[in-house]
């Protein structure tokens, strides 16, 4: 993918007030290998506990959810909703910004299917999800 089409996904997250404010990065694309990574900085608002330096895992679901939905909207090149997600935490993501690498395993007629790992800045796993979306 080019830069411009990079420039094109992080406007289209961008549009979003609510990944905007999340301030989710697209990192990287491959439409060949249909994958997509976006990164997530901890914010102190989505801290477990205030000073803890503990995302949440609300923020954590959401990055999952977005970076599987994404997956499909640049491979498909349209909207796509989301219907069902699953989330797995594996260990806390402490101090750290998130990336979350996103793969289509399916993109039917009806129904894609995307898996999601979730790495902290010292590449161990902290979190996998499994989305379902309309296309």
């Amino acid at each position: 993918m080019t830069q411009a089409s990079l420039a094109q996904i992080q406007q289209m997250l961008d549009n979003s007030p609510f990944i905007a404010s999340c301030r989710m990065q697209v990192v990287s694309v491959n439409t060949e290998e249909q994958t997509l990574s976006l990164k997530m900085p901890l914010k102190p608002e989505f801290e477990r506990m205030s000073g803890t330096g503990q995302f949440h895992g609300g923020p954590i679901a959401s990055l999952i959810d977005t970076a599987g939905c994404f997956a499909l909207v640049v491979l498909l090149n349209k909207v796509i909703p989301t219907i069902n997600f699953r989330t797995d935490y594996l260990r806390p993501a402490i101090n750290t910004d998130l990336v979350a690498n996103a793969t289509v395993r399916r993109a039917g007629k009806t129904v894609g299917v995307v898996d999601i790992d979730v790495y902290d800045d010292d590449l161990r796993l902290v979190a996998v999800g499994r989305g379902t979306f309309g296309v």
